[in-house]
């Protein structure tokens, strides 16, 4: 099972100045590319006694000061970042022979950001927020689900919904971004900005 990459190179001389403005061009080519779910990234933190572990979120905004997702603060991910805050992202763009991967620091956003994503969920996700106890054990799926018939009856559909106090946003502030262009006979490109002290420098990284 073996994919032969066959796209155009990425030279130094094509990046922009940052990773952001590099970023987003290159989102905005997954997105028009038709590529599904091109905000989807899998991330990565770190458990007690140095354990990995990996799961897919969605981006849900990034700006220069990092990239934000919103998720239950007491899950496996919530609790793991806020014993070691040191993450990595991946945004795993296969179908255009992409990677971009990010290292960097998460911390929590403000509530006034939590709160201004929350009302622009869907109705029934802004409930599910409230139903879950992610990553605990639950009992039974008609426990979960009888669980959220009664929130619903509590918030109806068009009633605000208060976002959860367990439940917020992590910008991740990157270290490095490293931009991944999948070439012929495996010799991909791999140009990786570091931030040093407040300015990025580029290197490329052996395929």
């Amino acid at each position: 099972m073996r994919a032969a990459y066959r796209d155009a190179g990425l030279d130094e001389k094509d990046l922009a100045a940052d990773p952001f403005e590099q970023f987003e061009h290159w989102f905005a080519q997954a997105r028009e590319s038709g590529l599904h779910e091109p905000n989807a990234m899998v991330l990565g933190t770190v458990g007690p006694g140095g354990r990995p572990s990996a799961r897919t979120v969605l981006l849900k905004g990034f700006d220069r000061e990092g990239f934000v997702f919103f998720t239950h603060h007491g899950s496996r991910k919530g609790r793991e970042i806020e014993g070691n805050a040191h993450v990595s992202l991946l945004f795993p763009w296969h179908p255009i022979a992409r990677q971009v991967i990010v290292t960097g620091t998460a911390e929590r956003t403000g509530r006034a950001e939590t709160a201004a994503y929350f009302r622009t969920r869907p109705h029934g996700s802004q409930l599910g927020a409230w139903a879950s106890e992610q990553s605990s054990p639950v009992a039974s799926r008609a426990d979960l689900d009888r669980v959220y018939e009664e929130l619903a009856r509590r918030y109806p559909e068009g009633e605000d919904v208060p976002a959860p106090p367990q439940w917020g946003g992590y910008r991740v502030a990157p270290d490095t971004v490293e931009f991944w262009q999948g070439r012929e006979n495996r010799l991909h490109d791999r140009l990786r900005y570091l931030r040093e002290g407040g300015a990025w420098t580029v290197e490329r990284l052996g395929p």
